[in-house]
């Protein structure tokens, strides 16, 4: 494995076993056996490790499957769409809320967290927006209710697989299944 590799498993673990907000540069490098310096030549900073964590070592990549979904309005079904993307998003909830959860702890942390995921033009209301914009297409085409309201309807999906990997992560308990929530929402806005 690469160098950059190593760092991003080593940054997996530290950020998974401590959260980010505990998760140090100096400690992702000694856990990747390398030093930080060296880690800087790769990553800018924390956030950049954390993205990177998020984009290429997290199971279930939300972000390329909504930006995959901007190509499927009109082909396909919209249910299995739909389905894919409440799969995705709680394997993907529930392996990333433990990493992230910890920055919520600390109001420094999670301003400085919430600006640099701006600069990057990155953050949790990205998925949302893309969800949201491909409910609209599908509108467009007839596929949705011309009264229902996408936003709303992204919200509502995505909230319940925030919900499900919280629980997950919590209580161990299963909640409903992929299947039922996306036919309760198909029954309100399809």
């Amino acid at each position: 494995m690469d160098t950059r590799g190593k760092m991003l498993d080593a940054a997996e673990h530290v950020m998974r076993t401590k959260g980010l907000a505990r998760a140090t540069t100096k400690e992702i490098a000694r856990e990747s056996g390398f030093s930080e310096a060296a880690l800087y030549k790769h990553f800018r900073d924390k956030t950049d490790l954390f993205l990177a964590v998020l984009r290429e070592r997290t199971p279930g990549h939300l972000p390329a499957l909504l930006a995959e979904l901007a190509e499927r309005p009109g082909r396909g079904n919209l249910r299995v769409n739909l389905l894919e993307v409440v799969q995705t998003a709680i394997e993907f909830y529930g392996e990333t809320f433990p990493m992230a959860a910890s920055t919520f702890s600390e109001p420094a942390l999670l301003a400085a967290h919430k600006d640099a995921l701006v600069e990057r033009g990155a953050g949790p209301q990205h998925v949302r927006d893309a969800l949201t914009q491909y409910l609209a297409r599908e509108q467009d085409l007839g596929w949705l209710a011309a009264e229902a309201d996408p936003a709303a309807a992204a919200a509502l999906l995505l909230g319940a697989c925030f919900m499900q990997a919280f629980l997950g992560n919590f209580t161990d308990q299963a909640g409903p299944s992929p299947e039922s929530l996306v036919d309760a929402l198909l029954a309100r806005v399809a």
